[in-house]
Order: structure tokens, then sequence, then C-alpha cells
């Protein structure tokens, strides 16, 4: 499920978009205390943000350039204001659309959800959210791994080497197609990086006992295992 922070100051509207979006099983939250909205959004840390221009104390754009200087998350503009400077500016603080009021619903949800393809290859059509691997449930989409009696969460950049090596398992991945998987997507520059995180990934997976069926070839690459065949 996507979280998304809707972050509007205008009561009614919000219930309004919660109750909607909660249809389409996205998981929507909202600002406390507009004083503090980067502070709120580092807590909930959201898969998308929806924000109003005009807010309490400090606009939208400020709060825009206060996010992009600490996350490239996905920003969607909601504006009553109709003046061609506030998309333009919208685009320019790294906004990825700009949604008109009063708008239909239709349009928002298309929008959001064409962000989300575009940012996190979501396919609203056809994608498995989990996967079974070693006992555990991997869900792509919460960045889990869950077992009946724990759970862990990983960051993206983790959950994508993970799914990586899981839908090819069994199969050694070179160190070389996965930073080349990771530097399309643009998180990661280097092989030491690479390392780094497969090893932080690995003793994460400890914690539920499964550490040691992620195993490196040398020269090689990784190798995602079952625990039937640890040995082979």
């Amino acid at each position: 499920m996507f979280k998304i922070l809707l972050i509007e100051d205008d009561m009614t509207l919000f219930e309004e978009v919660k109750q909607r979006l909660s249809q389409w099983s996205y998981e929507v939250i909202g600002i406390s205390d507009f004083n503090n909205v980067i502070q709120e959004y580092s807590i909930h840390k959201p898969d998308l943000v929806i924000i109003d221009i005009q807010l309490p104390k400090f606009d939208g754009f400020h709060w825009c350039r206060m996010i992009r200087a600490h996350s490239n998350v996905p920003i969607i503009f909601l504006s009553s204001r109709d003046h061609p400077t506030d998309m333009v500016m919208s685009m320019q603080l790294g906004a990825d659309d700009f949604v008109q009021k009063p708008f239909h619903f239709d349009v928002l949800i298309a929008k959001i959800q064409a962000v989300l393809r575009r940012v996190y290859n979501y396919n609203t059509e056809q994608h498995t959210e989990l996967k079974t691997w070693c006992g555990t449930t991997v869900d792509y989409m919460k960045n889990t791994v869950s077992s009946n009696t724990a759970s862990i969460e990983l960051t993206k950049n983790e959950m994508f080497i993970l799914k990586i090596l899981i839908e090819r398992k069994n199969e050694i991945v070179s160190r070389e197609e996965l930073i080349k998987s990771l530097w399309d997507d643009e998180r990661f520059v280097s092989d030491n990086t690479l390392t780094v995180n497969v090893n932080r990934l690995r003793k994460k997976l400890e914690d539920l006992d499964i550490g040691q069926y992620i195993e490196t070839k040398v020269g090689q690459g990784y190798i995602a295992k079952e625990k039937d065949n640890l040995h082979d």
C-alpha cells in the first residue's frame, strides 16, 4: 500500500480526498502542525506528497523546496490559483504534476497512478506485491520481509536488490548487472556502494535467520537460494 501525505488545510476537502483515495487502497495522512511540515514529513516518510499552494504560515512552494532538499519523493501540487506562473514555479521546484482546483477526482487518481508508475515502476493493472521466499513473506510495496514471529523493514535500495535476486532465484546475478540495473534507477553510482548495501541487506535478514541465503560468489556476483538447496 502506498502512503500519501496530503498537505491541505481545508479539512472538508482533506477528508473527501482521503476517503476517496482509501477506496483505491492508498493510505492518506495529513498535517497536524503547519509550522512543522518538514518534521511531520520526515516522520511519516510518504511515497507521494500532494500539496496545496495556499497554506497557513508558509506556502506550498516553501515546503516543496524544503522537501526537495531532503528527498526526491514525487510531489503533486493542488491549487485553486489559475495563474500560469504557479504551474511553472511548481515544475521549476521539482514537482511531478499540477492539478487545478476544482478537479474531477478521476483526474487526480489518473495523475497519482501515472506518477507512481513512473517513479516506482508500479503497474496498476497487474503487479505482484507479495513473494514467498525461505519461509518468509516479502512485500515489495511495503519494503518488508516477515516471518511468523518477526518483521524487518528494508530501504528501497535494499528491497530493489532483494527483488532482483529473488526473481532470479538460484541463479548468479553478476555485480555488473546489479550495478547497471541500479544505475539506471539512479540509486547507485559505485561498486563499493553495492557491497555496502548487500552487506546491510544480509545483516537485516539475519534477524529472521535467513541472511545466509544471500550468498556471495567471489568474482561472479550474488545468488538468492532456498533453504532446501543452500549448499548446492
